[in-house]
């Protein structure tokens, strides 16, 4: 643990102190003296717990992103943001059974090949807390029909 989360925490424990000895006097509950140290107790488990959500809460906010629907035009123009149509191409199963004729056709030649039988597109960066490689869309190939669409990290 560094040494400022203490600090952040007893910066979270005044406003919970007071919003706490406030619920308590509107519940009345005991008299103004036993209030002030009635409301320590909740506000020792509850400011750890705030800082631990609001921990959770920027996580969230750093890695969420939009999934959008495939537009062939926005998959060209935009490389960086491809990722945010690739669950829509991997959960719709549009490309399951198309050759790679078709498959160039619809996502562009800007694709890495491996071998005949997996191809790969770049999608840009997943927003994310430790994302810094970029992912890519995998498009495997059997009897010359894609039979599997996955997205990995690099």
């Amino acid at each position: 643990m560094s040494i400022e989360v203490p600090f952040i925490i007893l910066i979270l424990a005044i406003p919970t102190y007071f919003i706490c000895k406030w619920i308590l006097k509107k519940l009345n509950v005991g008299n103004e003296k036993n209030r002030k140290f009635v409301a320590l107790i909740p506000t020792i488990f509850l400011s750890p717990i705030i800082y631990i959500g609001l921990i959770y809460l920027w996580i969230f906010s750093v890695s969420y992103y939009p999934s959008n629907d495939f537009d062939k035009q926005k998959w060209e123009t935009n490389v960086e943001e491809r990722y945010k149509m690739s669950e829509d191409i991997i959960e719709s199963k549009i490309l399951i059974g198309k050759t790679k004729e078709e498959i160039t056709e619809l996502l562009g030649q800007d694709f890495y090949s491996y071998n005949e039988k997996h191809i790969a597109y770049e999608l840009g960066f997943l927003p994310g807390l430790f994302n810094i490689d970029p992912d890519v869309l995998d498009i495997y190939f059997e009897n010359g029909k894609v039979t599997k669409v996955e997205q990995h990290q690099t």
